[in-house]
This record gives C-alpha cells, structure tokens and sequence, in this order.
C-alpha cells in the first residue's frame, strides 16, 4: 500500500511580499528551501494562518539569505505582507517506509531565518 505523507514543512513563515501581475507560485529564500528539503519546482500547499486560506502552488528559488516569501499570480490573493503562512509538501510511500519517515520541518524567526 502506498500513503501520503508529510515531506516538508516551513511552520509560520512571514509573507514578504505579495505579487498579483506574475506567472503564478511562491518564492521561498533558497536556506529555507534548503533547511526544509524543497525542491524548485516542487508542489506545495501553502496554509494561511491569518485567513485560514490553503492553495496548492509550486516554488520558485528566492535569493539565498533574503528572508523572501512572496506569494505570485493568484496566489497573491490569498496572502498579503505580513500575514503568517505554513508551507507543506508531500511525498508518496510505501507502508513500511512511511512509518520510519521523518519529514523536515524548519521554523523561522520574524525574518524567516532558520
């Protein structure tokens, strides 16, 4: 049997900026990426804790060390500066694997440092 499970998790990030007229996505700052095991590219759900919005997007690189989390195209919608976001991604597994699994999970500061 396969399950999903949680790969990777940035917990209360700090929306930077907030980006209507682009393709669409978020950026996140490459450590966090790093710090979290994302992928560019990769697909995520991102969780609005000011809001209580939850989109499905993918990243974008940001410059390394800037703190950036910026919301894209429609997702600009869903989140504004200063609002506190949860990023989650998820892998498949199969059973035995899932329950050794232990996801990445950062926690970054005021200025999503790790």
């Amino acid at each position: 049997m396969i399950v999903e499970v949680l790969k990777s998790k940035i917990h209360r990030a700090v929306v930077t900026e907030a980006k209507l007229n682009y393709i669409g996505s978020i950026t996140i700052d490459e450590d966090l990426m790093d710090g979290a095991g994302l992928l560019e590219n990769e697909k995520v759900q991102v969780v609005n804790v000011n809001n209580g919005e939850r989109i499905e997007t993918y990243v974008i690189k940001g410059q390394r060390g800037s703190g950036i989390i910026c919301m894209n195209g429609p997702a600009a919608r869903r989140a504004h500066p200063g609002d506190i976001i949860i990023i989650l991604s998820y892998a498949f597994m199969e059973m035995p694997q899932a329950k050794k699994f232990k996801p990445k999970v950062v926690f970054p500061d005021a200025n999503n440092r790790i």
